[in-house]
C-alpha cells in the first residue's frame, strides 16, 4: 500500500525539495533549530559558497559503462563515500526518530551516526544491523563519558567519533529569540535528564543551556590520548579545521578526522569546511583518514570533496529534512537521490570508481 509519506518521498527529485516539504510541516522553533546557524551565519553561508566555486575538471574518453560508489570508510565497505551526520534529537521531527534514520541508512549501505544526544538507546539502534558509529561529547563527569565509550563498543558500534569543537554552544540566535526549549517527549536517553532542556528559560535557548551544564570546556589533547587508550575501536576526532590540529590529531593516533566546522553552528566567521580540507589534505599526505561534512547538499558536492582529498563526506541537516518530510521513506530517498548524482557526477568526470575521483583536479 503506498503511503502519503511514500509519495512524499518518490516526488523530490533533488535533497532542496525535503527541505522545503519539512518547512511546511515544522513548527517553526523546530525548523529554526535545524537549519540555524550561529552569530550572523556568515559560516553557514560560506560553506554552501565553498562549494559552489569549487570547479571539477573532468576527463574524458574513459570507460565509465561500469561505474560504482563502493568506498571504503574505517576499514569496511560501504555503498558510497558517506555517512550519516551525527545530529541530536531526532524525534524533534518525526516520531520514529533515529531508528527510522538507521534502517534507511542501512538499506542504502552507509554508515550511521549515533549522537550522545540521540533519542533511542545505542543498542536499540545496533540491533537493526548496518555500520554504526558513536559520537561522544566530553562530559563534565569524564568518567560518565568513557562509559558512554564502552556502552556504545558494548553495543556493536565500529567507530567511536569525538566531537571536539564544542567547549560550549555557540550563539545561535534563532533558538535564543525562539527561547527554544525541548518537548517533554524528547528526551537525551544517553544523559541523566536533569530537565534543564526542557524548561523555558527567560533569555536563552534552553538547550545552550543543558549544553553548558553538561558538556566539559577543559578537554584536551590529553583527553584524546585517555581516550585513545581506552578503546579499541577506530577514533575519529570531529571538528578540526587547522592544518596544525590535524597533524596533531594523526601523532596522537586519530583513525580519522572530520573536518567541519559544525555545520556553521559553531563559530561564526569559522573557515568553511572545504576551504579547510584543500587547505590540510595535502599536509596531512594520508597520515590518517580524512571525512568532510558542512554544506554538503548533493552528489557532485560529494565528488568535489574527494577530489580536494576526503576518503567521504558526513551528512547531516539533508537527512533530517528528509526524515521530517517522509519518515524512513524520505532517507532512503534522500540517499537514492545521492547515489544517482554521485554516479552521474562520476561518470561525467570520467571517474569509474571512487580511487579515479580522488584524482581530479579542481579550479578554485
Amino acid at each position: 500500500m503506498t503511503t502519503g509519506a511514500d509519495r512524499s518521498a518518490a516526488a523530490a527529485e533533488c535533497l532542496a525539495d525535503f527541505e522545503q516539504a519539512a518547512a511546511a510541516v515544522l513548527p517553526p522553533d523546530v525548523r529554526d533549530f535545524v537549519a540555524g546557524g550561529s552569530g550572523d551565519e556568515t559560516t553557514l553561508a560560506a560553506n554552501r559558497a565553498a562549494f559552489d566555486r569549487t570547479f571539477l575538471v573532468p576527463r574524458v574518453l574513459r570507460n565509465v559503462s561500469q561505474c560504482t560508489t563502493a568506498a571504503t570508510l574505517l576499514g569496511r565497505p560501504a555503498a558510497m563515500p558517506l555517512a550519516v551526520a551525527p545530529v541530536a534529537y531526532h524525534r524533534l521531527v518525526s516520531p520514529d526518530g533515529e531508528l527510522a534514520t538507521a534502517q534507511a541508512a542501512k538499506a542504502a549501505g552507509v554508515p550511521f551516526t549515533v549522537s550522545t544526544l540521540s533519542n533511542v538507546p545505542v543498542e536499540e539502534i545496533t540491533a537493526i544491523g548496518g555500520s554504526v558509529w558513536f559520537q561522544l561529547y566530553w562530559l563534565h563527569d569524564a568518567d560518565r563519558a568513557l562509559e558512554l565509550a564502552r556502552r556504545a563498543e558494548d553495543a556493536g558500534c565500529e567507530a567511536l567519533m569525538l566531537t571536539v569543537d564544542v567547549p560550549w554552544m555557540g550563539r545561535r540566535l534563532r533558538d535564543v529569540r525562539n527561547r527554544f526549549t525541548l518537548p517533554a517527549e524528547v528526551r537525551a536517553v544517553h544523559l541523566d535528564a536533569d530537565g534543564t532542556a526542557h524548561t523555558r528559560p527567560t533569555d536563552a535557548s534552553a538547550v545552550a543551556v543543558h549544553t553548558g551544564r553538561t558538556f566539559s570546556p577543559a578537554m584536551t589533547w590529553a583527553t584524546v590520548a585517555r581516550l585513545r587508550e581506552r578503546t579499541r575501536l577506530p577514533l575519529v576526532l570531529k571538528g578540526i579545521l587547522a592544518t596544525e590540529d590535524a597533524l596533531r590529531a594523526a601523532d596522537c593516533g586519530a583513525d580519522a578526522i572530520v573536518v567541519s566546522n559544525h555545520g556553521g553552528r559553531q563559530l561564526d566567521g569559522a573557515v568553511p569546511s572545504l576551504d579547510a580540507l584543500a587547505e590540510l589534505a595535502p599536509a596531512l599526505g594520508g597520515r590518517c583518514e580524512l571525512l568532510l561534512d558542512s554544506g554538503v547538499r548533493s552528489g557532485t558536492d560529494i565528488l568535489r570533496a574527494l577530489a580536494l582529498g576526503a576518503a567521504g563526506v558526513l551528512v547531516g541537516r539533508p537527512v533530517i529534512w528528509a526524515l521530517a518530510a517522509a519518515g524512513e521513506a524520505g532517507v532512503r530517498r534522500a540517499f537514492e537521490l545521492l547515489a544517482d548524482e554521485l554516479r552521474t557526477s562520476m561518470g561525467l568526470a570520467g571517474c569509474a570508481d571512487v580511487g579515479q575521483a580522488r584524482e581530479l583536479r579542481t579550479i578554485r
